[in-house]
């Protein structure tokens, strides 16, 4: 192990455990980290004080050439060379001689695209996490595995420095392009590291040509792919999970020319209020192998799924074998569908409509749903939100670098893109009633089985959407939301509302750059 060590820059005369199989990384956490078993015989952990991502200490180096083509602001925040010099020298400074866990993966399911990751930590659950998340190489690749980037997981360090830094808090997550290195410190919240390298596949792959994607992704029996984008609460989840179809992962994905691709080998899934009947896949997956970050479990390790005490961001990772009904390799052909998820609190959306490729692109770079009231303080109405590309958070380029890519594939490929609102119909969150599971699985069931195509369409007035007159399967009254609404004029009221949001969210993101990025005509429009 000293030559690992020694390439690290790391003194050490600890113990390097390097790729230690899962159950020796079990006993180590129960026995140095006092992580407990649950009484199904996952792993419990807690991760502090920090129980999400921190998304205001995410730099990058400010360093050419890569700043060229690093879209800074607001997700993506500059750091001289020199504080990242002196971050490094603070990672460093903890790892050195201590026990240390060195896990080597690789990122992407595709040999073609995959990239080799080495993460260096002294917490034996996280480096369980790893291998949980990522793709366990073969026996033989690891004796001569050649990491392509590093990340060392100081989390047991803070930067006391931070405010001459000039970053944001003790907290640092710093990636270094040119030198293929990334710094975690000050949290133990898993989730960096596996958004780390997401955020480094986004911008490795779109500069090879090749499509990065915040999405799930399942295949038929006769080989369709199918895509679906969605932000939190919108079903992705749940809505891929299908027991006619395998799934090939759930969250992060490429598509290169040979096809869609898993970036990952495992799941981590928000467990806050999991029961077995609404989603038995997730549920069943809770056993040995699977790691609960900061659940509430009695004495006898039962865990207690409603309990947000600790945080309502509880989760659980597991390898994607826990899944029955899983593709073994995680790949898939060209896909035949791509679905928008939405969760329209508003209301005034359809339950599905198909989109046209400049529709497409548009609501891409939308990438729009909707908190409803009471999901945080201060929220009394709905709240609509737009995360560009359905993950803008973890976009190190400029989002049209990721439509471009989207455009470019339908057209090469033909492929059907679809809205689907999961949310609201008969009105707003508090009025109108959540759309019914049944319709919603029947509206995606139509689009994948190719029926929808047989549908005949109306146009949707102000949005310009083209829905089914009928679809089998769903209530007719249904597929129009303003026939669904009482009040018609209210339902009017409020499309030009959410309409409104819409455009200003894309004028602002889109029509101030440079050469603008205008696919206005694609969306609604206000008279």
């Amino acid at each position: 192990m000293s030559e690992i060590i020694g390439t690290l820059g790391l003194d050490n005369v600890g113990t390097v455990y390097r790729n230690l199989d899962v159950d020796t990384l079990i006993q180590h956490a129960v026995e140095k980290e006092g992580a407990k078993i649950s009484s199904t015989g996952a792993l419990m952990i807690d991760t502090g004080i920090f129980t999400g991502r921190s998304p205001r200490d995410k730099f990058f180096v400010n360093q050419d050439p890569s700043n060229k083509y690093i879209a800074w602001g607001d997700i993506n925040f500059k750091v001289s060379k020199e504080v990242y010099e002196d971050l490094k020298k603070i990672s460093k400074k903890q790892l050195n001689n201590k026990d240390l866990y060195v896990t080597d993966v690789y990122c992407g399911a595709s040999l073609d695209s995959r990239k080799s990751v080495r993460f260096i930590t002294e917490i034996a659950w996280q480096a369980h996490f790893i291998q949980n998340m990522f793709i366990v190489p073969p026996k033989e690749d690891l004796e001569n595995f050649e990491p392509e980037f590093t990340i060392y997981n100081s989390c047991k360090t803070v930067d006391m420095a931070y405010a001459s830094h000039g970053l944001n808090s003790e907290v640092f997550v710093i990636f270094n392009v040119e030198e293929n290195i990334a710094l975690i410190g000050g949290t133990w919240y898993a989730g960096e590291m596996k958004k780390g390298v997401f955020s480094m596949m986004n911008y490795w792959l779109p500069l090879e040509g090749k499509l990065s994607m915040h999405c799930s992704a399942n295949i038929g029996k006769d080989g369709d792919t199918a895509l679906f984008f969605g932000l939190s609460g919108t079903g992705k989840t749940t809505l891929s999970t299908d027991p006619n179809r395998a799934l090939i992962g759930d969250d992060e994905h490429g598509w290169d020319d040979n096809g869609v691709f898993n970036f990952e080998g495992g799941c981590y899934a928000k467990v806050i209020n999991l029961d077995a009947e609404s989603e038995p896949d997730i549920y069943n997956a809770i056993k040995k192998g699977a790691i609960l970050e900061n659940v509430v479990a009695d004495e006898n390790g039962v865990v207690d799924y409603t309990d947000s005490s600790k945080t309502e961001n509880t989760r659980v990772s597991y390898p994607i074998n826990h899944i029955p009904n899983h593709k073994k390799d995680m790949r898939g052909g060209h896909p035949n569908n791509i679905i928008f998820l939405c969760a329209d609190a508003f209301g005034v959306l359809p339950p599905v409509a198909k989109l046209d490729k400049r529709q497409a692109m548009y609501y891409f770079l939308s990438g729009y749903t909707a908190k409803v009231a009471g999901t945080e303080r201060g929220i009394t109405e709905p709240v609509a939100t737009f995360s560009s590309c359905f993950g803008e958070a973890f976009l190190p380029l400029n989002p049209t670098v990721y439509a471009e890519l989207l455009g470019e594939k339908i057209d090469k490929h033909n492929v059907s893109v679809y809205l689907v609102n999961t949310g609201w119909t008969g009105g707003p969150y508090g009025i109108g009633s959540r759309m019914s599971i049944k319709n919603t699985r029947a509206c995606i069931n139509a689009i994948l089985d190719g029926s929808i195509h047989n549908s005949h369409f109306e146009t949707l007035p102000i949005f310009n959407l083209e829905i089914p007159k009928t679809l089998s399967g769903v209530e007719t009254k249904v597929l129009n939301p303003r026939n669904t609404w009482e009040d018609k004029e209210s339902y009017d009221e409020t499309a030009i509302k959410l309409a409104g949001m819409y455009i200003e969210n894309y004028a602002k993101k889109y029509l101030t750059l440079e050469n603008d990025y205008d696919f206005t005509s694609a969306g609604p429009k206000i008279s």
